[in-house]
């Protein structure tokens, strides 16, 4: 190689905006590296790059087409290239272009093209590639058979997945990894949990698959001490792991533990504090009820994007703080952030929760005239819940029937439960009555709760006749009842207690403690090793 072409290499390498790529392209030609395929490789691949300047993926293109002989190398840099800019079609485009021409895909080339095929939903035309890549004997490869079990995970097809999965010669932790979210994302937490028990050597993104899939169905006990397992280990928690962590915080109110998290971030400084960690920080403390610390989190926040701002306003309004929620939405746009439609969700929860029906009225208008963005039936809910709440029950009832051409059934039905909820709160029962009727017309899943509501409402009302005809027809029908629940966090343990109760292995005691808490005096119980004391 001689000097020069070093030097154009080098040049090459040191490129970091589009001007200078530029610049050094002119050089591939003055030192005769025109038809040089690494030098043009090297120039596509900073292309390819989502970091650099817009117009390089035109400039790439540009560059391929004059190439007379590509190799495969070049093809999957410019197949890479389209892919990180997210035009898949384009991407498939190069690759039958490429099959065209006589060139034989490698290893690297069907990962990009089954990412693409995820990226347009198209189920069919990825199989057709898995069938092809059979065909080639790249299945086996450890790369193309993890990005085929991602692919059809994406899809929903853990079965197709397995097949896969049990194919491969030579597992990774990625493999184990693929599959644990796989059946995490169609809710089968219990084959999720095999696959985590049997992975041979368990990584960061191992631990981290199943905790995520725990919090994403909702066993955030189950994450929790899975969390406390991986603690065990030499296991270092990354970003996302502390994120699925902080989000079953937030749903348990285990801020003990949220709290420990936010003081190792801080002293540890392991773990950078990216704009998504922050907000789930300031998620957590806002449904664990600390406003305050909610507050100073945001405002030490360097950077903040829309889910940051949204989980700020929800915050605010969670807590009954419907001007501070809307200042905080006049900011946001003040400084240039567009509000999206869980934006306004927030907002009229906000002014729902603080009785400010007129300014809710203001935003909806806003919304749709300003933002341009189409009311979806959260957003009629919310207008429902807040008319309703302020007693405005003839204006919210004109709005459910101005709306019930735009809403399928279960939307419609999520407008009337909210209708329902808030004449059951003002007592007027024959209001109620109707909304019931509409409720059990359009949803037929949710004749437990309207049963529930309806009866409270009687028995409110000294109705109590009425009261035990719903609850009879309660029992004819089958509609339970869904028992409350309670918990406390004692030590970082979250204690559940459930109302009717009779398996806990410590009823007795639990039982002993509520017949003598009078007089008044000090009680005390173990429970899982911690004794709680209540005054009485």
């Amino acid at each position: 190689m001689s000097n020069s072409t070093k030097r154009c290499l080098v040049l090459l390498e040191k490129c970091n905006n589009i001007n200078h790529l530029k610049q050094a392209h002119a050089q591939i030609f003055t030192t005769g590296l025109e038809n040089n395929t690494f030098a043009l490789s090297r120039v596509l691949a900073f292309c390819s790059s989502h970091k650099h300047h817009h117009g390089s993926l035109t400039y790439a293109c540009r560059v391929f087409e004059r190439i007379q002989n590509p190799t495969v190398c070049i093809y999957n840099t410019i197949i890479k290239a389209f892919l990180i800019n997210i035009n898949f079609k384009s991407t498939l485009l190069v690759f039958v272009k490429m099959l065209r021409n006589g060139m034989r895909p490698d290893n690297y080339t069907i990962p990009y093209v089954l990412k693409s095929c995820a990226g347009l939903q198209d189920c069919s035309l990825a199989k057709m590639i898995h069938g092809y890549g059979s065909k080639l004997g790249l299945v086996f490869d450890i790369f193309v058979g993890n990005s085929l079990m991602m692919m059809y995970c994406v899809f929903g097809d853990v079965v197709a997945a397995r097949y896969v999965f049990d194919e491969i010669p030579s597992l990774s932790a990625v493999s184990w990894s693929v599959m644990i979210s796989g059946y995490a994302k169609v809710g089968d937490v219990d084959s999720a949990r095999l696959f985590f028990d049997e992975a041979p050597e368990k990584d960061k993104g191992i631990w981290g698959a199943m905790i995520s899939g725990y919090v994403q169905n909702s066993c955030f006990k189950e994450s929790l001490y899975l969390f406390r397992l991986m603690q065990l280990t030499d296991i270092v928690p990354d970003e996302s792991i502390f994120v699925s962590i902080l989000s079953a915080c937030a749903h348990l109110g285990a801020s003990d533990i949220g709290v420990w998290i936010h003081r190792h971030l801080n002293q540890s400084k392991l773990v950078p504090f990216s704009v998504q960690l922050s907000t789930s920080l300031l998620d957590m403390y806002a449904k664990c009820g600390d406003l305050e610390t909610t507050k100073r989190v945001f405002n030490s926040m360097q950077e903040r994007d829309i889910v940051c701002w949204n989980a700020m306003i929800s915050g605010m309004a969670m807590h009954g703080d419907g001007k501070g929620a809307l200042k905080l939405f006049y900011d946001m746009e003040k400084v240039g952030m567009k509000p999206d439609d869980i934006t306004f969700i927030a907002v009229f929860t906000a002014c729902s929760y603080s009785g400010m029906e007129h300014e809710g009225l203001k935003l909806l208008d806003k919304m749709c005239s300003v933002h341009n963005i189409e009311p979806k039936s959260e957003h009629y809910g919310c207008l429902v819940d807040l008319l309703s709440r302020a007693g405005l029950f003839e204006e919210a009832m004109v709005m459910i029937r101005k709306t019930t051409n735009s809403l399928n059934g279960s939307e419609e039905a999520l407008a009337w439960r909210a209708f329902l909820s808030a004449c059951c709160n003002h007592g007027e029962t024959q209001l109620a009555e109707l909304a019931a009727e509409k409720v059990l017309q359009l949803d037929k899943h949710s004749h437990s709760g309207v049963y529930v509501l309806l009866s409270n409402l009687y028995s409110a009302s000294g109705k109590h006749s009425d009261a035990r005809r719903v609850r009879d027809i309660m029992k004819t029908k089958g509609a339970n009842k869904i028992p409350g629940c309670s918990s406390v966090e004692i030590d970082g343990v979250v204690c559940e207690f459930v109302a009717g109760e009779k398996t806990h292995h410590q009823m007795d005691k639990i039982h002993s403690f509520e017949e003598n808490a009078y007089p008044v005096r000090l009680q005390s119980i173990e429970i899982h090793g911690l004794t709680l004391s209540c005054f009485y």
